[in-house]
Order: C-alpha cells, then structure tokens, then sequence
C-alpha cells in the first residue's frame, strides 16, 4: 500500500486525483492551509478517508513536518496561486505561492527523503505567446502573465532539482482541464454558472471578454490520471497533457446556452474589463509523448465536458438555499 501527499487537495484537481488514488489503494495525506474558515466543500464526501495535514507553500517548517509525518512514496503539488488575472493584481504573492512555494517543498523533500517522488502541476500558460502550434515538450516558452512567469520558474527547478539531486521530479505540461468542480473565477464555469442563472431565471446576462480566444480543454478528471501515471515511470520526464483540439471562447458559449435551448446572442454582453492586459490567443496541445509512453487518453469530449458543467449548475440552483449572487468575475 502506497502514500501520496497532496498539497491543493481542497482544489479541483487535488479533489478528482483523491478519489482516484483512495481507488488504487492509497493512503492519502492532503495539506491544508490553518484558516478560520475553510472550504472543503470538493473533498466533503472522502473527507473522512483522507488525511488532513496543516501546511504552507510560503512555510518551510511546515513542509518538512507534513513529509515526516506522511512519509509519502509520492508527493503531488497542485497548490498554487492559480488564477491568472489575479496573478497582475498580487504578482509576488504569486510568485511566492507559486514559485518559491515548489522550491520549498522540493528542497523539504531533498532534507526528508530523497526516494519520494514528486509531480508538479505545470501549465500550457507557460508558452503564451506561442512560438509554434501545436505546442509539445520541445516548444520554447514565452508566458504573458506572472502566473505563466511564476510556473515557468517552478517548472525548471524541478528539472533543476532532478538533474542536480537525481530525485524523480517531473512536471506535468497541463493544459486547460475542467469540470463541474472548477471555481467561479474560471471562464469555463463562469459560463456554465451564468447559463444556468440564466435558464432558471436568476440573471438575464452573462458578460465576458474575448470571445476568439482559443484553448484546448478537457476533463480534470482524465488528467489527474495522467499525474499518477508520469510517477509509475522508470524514467522521470515531463509530459504534454492535452486533447489536441482547440475551441474559442464563442464555441463554449454557443454550446452551453444551445444545451438548455437559448439563444446565446441575446444574453452575452461583451464587455472590455475581462480582457487580459496580455492575451494568449490560442493553445493547442501535442501529447503524443503521454500518449504513446503513458499510455493515456483523453475520454471526455468538449461538448460533452460543457454539458455536464451546465447540468450540474442547473442541480445546484434548484435547491431553493443556494445564493444566486451575480459574479463579475475575468476571463480565463
């Protein structure tokens, strides 16, 4: 029986990559941040299957504790400052959490044991202004926000780390990946959340910024299968996971507002204060690495991806407690 430490397992993916190692057979350990209000609202039904540690990307101590504690055969780090356009507004504590934070953790694990294996969450936001398209292992990166900069950074001291320690680290290239468990900030579920507003008659308009921006998307709950499987490797390398199909912006909406019958055009607002300062036009990623080394695949479908979201929100706005409050909330 393994042991996997997670750190960001409240999130999306940390939530969705639980359930599936619980599934294998794992012991799992997840750290938290101390707050006097915490959200576990994704972990809820494996919360009593799991164990909760208190920890801190921008705490060393913390970090040494949580390894000794858990002693882990492998550590996933998703926690992260993870927003992008919040990453312009708070671009040091973006920096901290989501740079220095992976250096924390892995010189914490090169001090504690240096067999644990580590996965770290890279992003497709870390080539940007893309040099080639599609992008895979190979393609230089140019991101165009702190974010991008702050995981670009985490991404090479993990390569750092593996070639100067021989640790297994490896980084896992992600590009855009949702569900009905990704946060209001996010486009995705801002629309499916509007949508459903919209359909149930709490709202009557969704505003949104650049409708042509172009992403490749798929389903969290495909790619945190993909994490396992870079650690079960003989080898550490860093791996492209993506759909290898891009759709805009437009494509989401039509396909969400179709879903439950309107019209998208007579609700979508465009409007120039969810714009990006920087935008990053178009993502497109090549897995072929993942695909033929990892055996992995996606099996989830764009259409099929937004569907779920809308169905889900539409659930969650039929019970009669659940706030209707109208978020203004960036694109992507």
């Amino acid at each position: 029986m393994k042991t996997a430490l997670i750190t960001g397992i409240t999130g999306q993916d940390g939530s969705y990559l639980a359930e599936q190692l619980l599934k294998k057979d794992y012991v799992v350990y997840g750290i938290v941040r101390r707050s006097s209000s915490s959200n576990f609202e994704r972990i809820k039904h494996i919360q009593d299957d799991v164990n909760l540690i208190q920890g801190d990307l921008l705490d060393q101590n913390s970090l040494i504790e949580a390894i000794e504690k858990s002693n882990p055969d492998e550590v996933y780090n998703l926690g992260a400052q993870s927003f992008v356009p919040t990453s312009w507004n708070q671009p040091v504590l973006t920096g901290e959490f989501t740079a220095l934070g992976v250096t924390r953790l892995l010189e914490a694990i090169r001090l504690v044991n240096k067999k644990i294996r580590f996965y770290q969450a890279s992003t497709s936001e870390m080539f940007g202004k893309v040099k080639e398209v599609p992008q895979n292992e190979q393609t230089l990166f140019y991101p165009r926000s702190p974010y991008g900069v702050a995981k670009l950074y985490a991404h090479w001291i993990t390569v750092n780390y593996r070639e100067s320690y021989d640790l297994f680290c490896c980084s896992g290239i992600l590009f855009n990946h949702e569900s009905p468990r990704r946060g209001l900030e996010f486009v995705t579920k801002k629309v499916s959340d509007s949508v459903a507003r919209i359909k149930m008659e709490l709202s009557n308009e969704l505003r949104i910024g650049n409708l042509d921006a172009k992403r490749d998307w798929g389903y969290a709950g495909d790619y945190v299968e993909a994490m396992w499987l870079m650690l079960q490797q003989d080898e550490p390398e860093d791996y492209v996971i993506a759909t290898g199909e891009t759709h805009s912006v437009r494509e989401l909406v039509e396909i969400a507002f179709k879903h439950v019958g309107l019209e998208w055009e007579d609700y979508v607002v465009v409007d120039p204060k969810f714009v990006r300062p920087a935008e990053v036009d178009i993502l497109l990623g090549d897995s072929t690495r993942a695909r033929e080394k990892l055996k992995w695949q996606p099996r989830i479908k764009f259409e099929e991806l937004v569907k779920m979201m809308v169905d889900y929100d539409i659930e969650r706005y039929k019970v009669p407690t659940y706030s209707s409050k109208n978020y203004d909330i960036p694109i992507l």
